[in-house]
């Protein structure tokens, strides 16, 4: 089990159910999951004060290309693209003077990792059309064993319908990219609201404001019983944030937590 490189020892939650199946399971047949104690807090950032995010837990991923996915934005790691301010983190996208986008993707790769537990994000999307806001963890073995080997897990993705939400896993099925998503209405979405990951040996939940809506079992032939770290990012366009407004010039996704329960 890795460790934390400067805080803590990592976890590992043994859980006595275990589920041998890899089906779906429809959210709407099972109850609401009950919060989390807060007693139990593992990890968290509460990205107090004003100014750069803590290079301790964060890393920058930089540069452009389209990332896979066709998208037009230029991750920075430069102040004005992701910043504290008043103790909330801000991604924030910029149409810049010669008509390209920058924006930021940070991760907590190497730094933060862990397996199972309770993962709540209290954030507020960004509104403008073609912003592609995500909150998703990679397996900690991308770089050794690439996508989708390594599992994906997505807590929250917006894509260009601004009055709901997406969670999704990715995972390598005999060859193939197996990918399970569900997606719910998102209530005001000008407003902040918490997205949690539940996850357990042979389970992974998703509520948005402690309301499940996605669940999907899991078993050791998938990669979601190992490490995973974070990844927060919003993207521009592409295939899933789909056309930019025409009047675009900026917009942010505000993050006040995150928290990491055992």
């Amino acid at each position: 089990m890795k460790t934390m490189k400067y805080i803590l020892p990592f976890f590992t939650l043994m859980l006595i159910t275990v589920f041998s199946c890899t089906s779906e399971v429809d959210p709407s047949t099972t109850e609401p999951e009950e919060p989390e104690n807060t007693d139990g807090l593992f990890w968290a950032d509460e990205f107090d004060g004003n100014g750069s995010i803590n290079s301790n837990v964060w890393n920058f991923e930089t540069g452009g290309g389209g990332w896979g996915n066709q998208e037009v934005q230029i991750y920075t790691n430069n102040l004005k693209n992701v910043y504290k301010e008043d103790g909330i983190l801000k991604i924030k996208v910029i149409k810049e003077s010669n008509g390209t986008y920058t924006s930021a993707r940070i991760t907590t790769q190497d730094k933060i990792d862990f397996k199972y537990g309770r993962v709540d994000i209290r954030a507020k999307l960004p509104r403008v059309a073609g912003t592609w806001p995500a909150l998703w963890m990679l397996g900690d073995n991308f770089s050794t064993v690439g996508w989708p080997y390594c599992g994906e897990i997505d807590i929250m993705e917006q894509f260009t319908d601004k009055s709901s939400v997406d969670a999704t896993c990715h995972w390598n099925n005999n060859g193939n990219t197996a990918t399970y998503g569900q997606s719910t209405e998102l209530p005001n979405p000008a407003d902040f609201h918490i997205y949690s990951l539940v996850w357990e040996e042979g389970k992974i939940t998703v509520l948005l404001d402690d309301v499940q809506f996605y669940v999907i079992t899991t078993n050791s032939t998938m990669p979601f019983d190992a490490n995973f770290f974070f990844i927060f990012n919003v993207a521009m366009g592409g295939t899933n944030g789909g056309t930019i407004a025409s009047d675009f010039t900026t917009d942010v996704m505000e993050i006040d937590y995150v928290r990491v329960y055992e």
